[in-house]
This record gives C-alpha cells, sequence and structure tokens, in this order.
C-alpha cells in the first residue's frame, strides 16, 4: 500500500509541479505581451490582466503539493530540531492533521464555489465560465493530500537539514 502510494503522490506531484511552472511560463508571456501591446502598440489588451491573475492562482495551488511533500509548508523548526524521533513522529501527525483539514476545507469550499460560478462569466474573458478559476482550489487540494499521505510515510525535511 505504501508504496503504490509513493508511486501515485510521485506522479501526481510531478505533474502538478510541471503545470504549476507551465503556469508561471504561461503567465509571464501575457505579461510581456501586455507590455507591448500597451507601451509599444499603443494598444492595450484587455484580457491579459485576468489571463495573467488566473495562471497565478493556478500556479500557486499547483505548486502547494510540492511543498507538502517536501516539508516546507507546515513546521516548527525549532521544535522539530531539538525533538527526537517520537516527539518528531508527534509533530509530523499534528503537521499531517492541520494539512489535512486545511486541504479538505479548501477542496470542499472550491468545489462549492466552482458549482455555484457555473453560470457566471470571467470579466474580460466573457467566453470562459469562473469555475474555471475556482477549479484550482479542489485540483489543487487534492494533489496537496496526496502529498501530505505521502509525507507523512516518508517525511522529508530537505530545507530543516540544509538550513543553518
Amino acid at each position: 500500500m505504501r508504496d503504490v502510494l509513493q508511486q501515485v503522490e510521485r506522479r501526481t506531484t510531478a505533474l502538478a509541479l510541471w503545470c504549476a511552472a507551465a503556469m508561471l511560463a504561461v503567465a509571464a508571456l501575457i505579461g510581456l505581451y501586455q507590455i507591448l501591446s500597451r507601451f509599444v502598440f499603443e494598444q492595450p489588451a484587455e484580457l491579459s490582466e485576468v489571463s495573467i491573475r488566473f495562471a497565478l492562482i493556478w500556479m500557486v495551488f499547483l505548486g502547494i503539493p510540492m511543498a507538502f511533500r517536501e516539508g516546507a509548508m507546515v513546521s516548527v523548526d525549532l521544535l522539530y530540531r531539538k525533538a527526537g524521533p517520537r516527539l518528531r513522529r508527534v509533530l509530523d501527525g499534528i503537521i499531517l492533521i492541520a494539512g489535512l483539514i486545511l486541504m479538505v476545507t479548501i477542496v470542499w469550499f472550491g468545489f462549492d464555489y466552482a458549482w455555484r460560478a457555473r453560470f457566471q462569466t470571467i470579466s474580460g474573458l466573457e467566453s470562459f465560465s469562473m469555475t474555471w478559476a475556482y477549479l484550482a482550489m479542489p485540483v489543487g487540494g487534492v494533489f496537496s493530500i496526496i502529498a501530505l499521505f505521502a509525507h507523512w510515510f516518508d517525511p522529508r525535511r530537505h530545507e530543516l537539514e540544509v538550513a543553518q
């Protein structure tokens, strides 16, 4: 069971991270387009600002699973450094529970927001539903839940190990 979870997590977190990087690239390219259209061509683009905003929202929610997986999101570093192996495992459990509560809440309300906004269009992008913006929350939340469980079974603390 643990090995299957690790394989699934490796793939889902890699996919989420790849998509987050793609969203960063999209936001940068749209930003460049916005600058060129406004200052070079003197024809400001209407859709660029809202497109950048939504690309960055997706980037953040798809980047969170990697932070959870690496143990870089929720930790009390000083206490973790001073604790013995048993207390560290207790801290890992507290972090798991807190992260799960947060992510389940985000998934629940993210789906609710996406469902409620299915008839609402995005200002500046009238052909797109707001559902696409709100879906970043539950999608990123589901990937994060998988990463949280993987971190519980195989803790990684790279940032804590290299911290000075």
